[in-house]
């Protein structure tokens, strides 16, 4: 990812630079008018997320996706709970950044944020965690804009699962780019950084 200061150094250095400004705000002013259709056609029983101006539907998991979700999930809920870290979201959790809407299929907040919510609340800030389990349709975003935005955004910790390959990428975000710490294949025990004391044996999630 090209670092936000060197964007706006490079965009400053084009003689043109307030035309593209210009353009630029128009296209963003669109994406805002569609954001709010987006929020109003979005309900509890649809799966939908907003990414650079587009609406994009999920559809419903294959049986490996939800296996793998409710292992891990379960175990990371009991954890949370037992630890009161904070709270664990799973699936329909709306992650509303500065252009983008996201619903990861698992996501952590400290204590320290998670306090600040509301019962009735709809929209939640950037995760200190973030779990995405890779699908065919999912798998470009879940590597490319989710990645950046996520790393961008101050979530902490990344974990992408692959459940064909039965793999785990762990990424830990430095300077808000996310650096690979570790890739398990099949087996070995992860431990999460943000999440103190959390830790998993691989086989157990894909067994």
């Amino acid at each position: 990812m090209i670092p936000h200061a060197k964007l706006r150094e490079d965009l400053l250095a084009q003689p043109d630079a307030a035309l593209i400004l210009k353009e630029l705000t128009q296209v963003l002013e669109a994406e805002k008018a569609k954001r709010k259709e987006y929020y109003a056609l979005v309900h509890e029983d649809t799966k939908a997320e907003f990414i650079n101006g587009e609406i994009i539907y999920q559809s419903p998991v294959k049986r490996k996706h939800w296996l793998v979700s409710a292992k891990l999930s379960a175990r990371l809920i009991t954890f949370v709970e037992q630890h009161q870290l904070g709270e664990v979201g799973v699936e329909k959790v709306l992650i509303s950044l500065t252009r983008n809407d996201y619903e990861p299929d698992i996501c952590f907040f400290r204590k320290e944020k998670a306090s600040a919510f509301k019962k009735d609340q709809m929209h939640f800030p950037a995760p200190d965690f973030v779990v995405e389990i890779l699908s065919d349709s999912t798998e470009k975003n879940d590597r490319e804009i989710k990645f950046q935005d996520y790393a961008a955004h101050g979530v902490q910790e990344y974990w992408i699962i692959d459940p064909d390959k039965q793999t785990v990428e762990q990424y830990i975000n430095e300077n808000q780019a996310f650096e690979l710490r570790q890739k398990f294949v099949t087996s070995g025990i992860l431990q999460s950084v943000v999440i103190e004391g959390f830790e998993m044996e691989i086989l157990d999630l894909f067994a």
